[in-house]
């Protein structure tokens, strides 16, 4: 990186940082401090919750998706407008009526405490957990770029949300969403069509799509019935469907965003926003990770793409088969390029093969090459999805434009983090602190809010303290939540459409389906995705069960 790099990236930041604590370092009551006061528009609203999703996981880890995968995984999000139009029908005026600043308060309503403060507890799991994976995954990017230790990093980073999160309180996140959303923006469509400028000149961008369909790469629809595929249309509109219900729908880092809308219809137009624009935002991600595909098919890409994993190989003592294995891939790369550069290629099934064959045993010598990482350097994560994007940014982009796709990462991060250390601190002092203690003034709220903050931040930094990638981190995100949104939608799919089951029934079948969510996906039964909708199908049935033990006659 250079000095213009580095200038971009921390002007966008600090700007973006004090910018928000400035606009928002008073808060008279709890009213402020975690609905914001209720002045958000619908178009804040929207980019607020699009923004609380879109965290680094995103911008880090989609695009390198799509390098292995193809556009498969944009199926994962084809409930998600069914999912908002429920949401906004069905969910938000209830909120709207009742005033509630956590969407759990609604539960004590409709059954009892101790449901309530169930479902509280399984959100506070849920996303601690997932908090500290959105911290870790922008130190990943830092530690490549600066050599700086990887846990000193993740310290610095999740410090940094925590201040201007404690400071300002949801209404900084939101400004500061707004912000971070412009940047994101603006720096993927950047990044976009200067990888398509990079392309050959020879390489118009549909013989660019015609070689990623080659590969494979462009196959958005997968109609099959296998349970154990990660991502189908099936898996999508059903097993999708429900993951965003629940996210949008019950998950405070989410709700809390369009709680803090100026009115219902306000909150509603923002999350119908989101509905529209989240399926064409992921597209264009994952179709920018392929291009990246396309591009390393012409220009020499790593056997790994994790610099420091490379570094370690070498040194030990299975260094001397991964350099057998560059040479050959070297070799390879040439052959291929001979194919590639061949005038009819694009109408030349024979040289198609040819290079076909030539690319599935550069797949292999990958596959190879972790092995061997595993094997030799078994502290270290092999799988290297998560640092493609990012080593092609290093490596490829020009200057000031490295220091923008930085901003973008950071700002994701930011955004998202800050959501969810937000949501949690708010949770903990509605549904627990306030609930069991609720003899103190509005300022007291507001300082607890503050404390909560900082503990929540501090334990979001101790689990991305012993955090690895896992297989890849936005698939990590989304099975951690799978483990438990099916469970807390049964619960608000009750509470809203099933009257006649009572606090106790849908307590015990909670319990009982968690258990259950939890024991399918330790002996590995289905796809992540379906646990939402076994879980959520599981607390209903059970419920009812229970609630026909409890009170035949009802």
């Amino acid at each position: 990186m250079e000095l213009i790099d580095w200038k971009v990236l921390f002007t966008t930041m600090i700007t973006i940082i004090f910018y928000g604590i400035w606009k928002n370092n008073r808060h008279q009551n709890i009213q402020d401090y975690i609905r914001g006061g209720n002045k958000a528009s619908w178009f804040t609203v929207g980019l607020s919750v699009m923004a609380t999703q879109a965290s680094a996981i995103t911008f880090l880890s989609t695009p390198g998706q799509a390098f292995n995968d193809g556009m498969g995984f944009v199926q994962f999000y084809f409930g998600l407008p069914f999912a908002m139009i429920i949401i906004c029908l069905f969910f938000l005026p209830v909120y709207h009526k009742l005033k509630v600043f956590t969407a759990y308060e609604f539960l004590e309503n409709r059954f009892d405490v101790k449901t309530r403060t169930l479902t509280a507890a399984l959100f506070l799991v849920q996303r601690g957990l997932a908090a500290g994976i959105t911290i870790y995954a922008p130190a990943i990017i830092l530690s490549v770029v600066l050599g700086w230790n990887l846990k000193l990093l993740v310290i610095i980073i999740g410090l940094l949300v925590v201040f201007y999160t404690l400071i300002g309180g949801t209404q900084a996140v939101n400004v500061t969403q707004k912000q971070q959303m412009f940047v994101i923006f603006s720096g993927m469509i950047i990044a976009f069509i200067f990888i398509v400028r990079a392309l050959p000149e020879h390489l118009t961008f549909s013989n660019a799509l015609q070689l990623a369909g080659m590969n494979d790469k462009l196959k958005v629809l997968d109609f099959s019935f296998d349970p154990n595929s990660r991502y189908t249309f099936w898996s999508g509109i059903t097993g999708g469907l429900f993951l965003a219900l629940s996210y949008f729908g019950t998950d405070q880092s989410q709700v809390q965003r369009y709680l803090s809308g100026k009115s219902l219809a306000e909150s509603q137009r923002g999350l119908i926003m989101n509905g529209f624009l989240k399926i064409p935002m992921q597209f264009f991600i994952l179709l920018t990770g392929v291009l990246v595909f396309v591009f390393f098919q012409f220009e020499k890409a790593p056997l790994h793409f994790n610099p420091y994993a490379l570094e370690k190989i070498k040194t030990s003592s299975g260094g001397e088969k991964f350099e057998a294995l560059e040479i050959a891939n070297d070799i390879l790369h040439q052959e291929k390029q001979k194919q590639l550069q061949e005038k009819d290629f694009f109408s030349n099934t024979v040289s198609q093969a040819k290079y076909l064959e030539l690319e599935k045993q550069t797949q292999i010598n990958r596959k190879e090459a972790k092995k061997i990482i595993e094997i030799n350097q078994p502290q270290i994560e092999s799988n290297d999805k998560d640092y493609i994007f990012i080593y092609f940014i290093l490596n490829h982009l020009p200057q000031g434009l490295i220091g923008l796709l930085l901003a973008v990462i950071l700002s994701a991060a930011m955004s998202s983090s800050a959501s969810e250390i937000n949501a949690l601190s708010a949770t903990t002092v509605v549904d627990l602190y306030k609930r069991f203690k609720n003899t103190h003034n509005e300022k007291h709220y507001v300082w607890a809010g503050r404390g909560f903050t900082l503990l929540w931040g501090l334990i979001a930094i101790a689990f991305a303290m012993v955090g690895n990638l896992f297989e890849n981190l936005i698939q990590l995100v989304n099975i951690i939540g799978s483990l438990f949104y099916g469970t807390i939608l049964g619960i608000f799919l009750i509470a809203i459409f099933f009257k006649p089951i009572k606090a106790n029934a849908v307590f015990f079948a909670a319990l009982l389906s968690e258990a259950i969510v939890l024991l399918i996906y330790y002996l590995d039964w289905v796809s992540f995705l379906w646990l939402n909708v076994i879980g959520a199908l599981l607390t209903l049935l059970t419920a009812f069960v229970l609630q026909f033990v409890i009170n035949p006659r009802r």
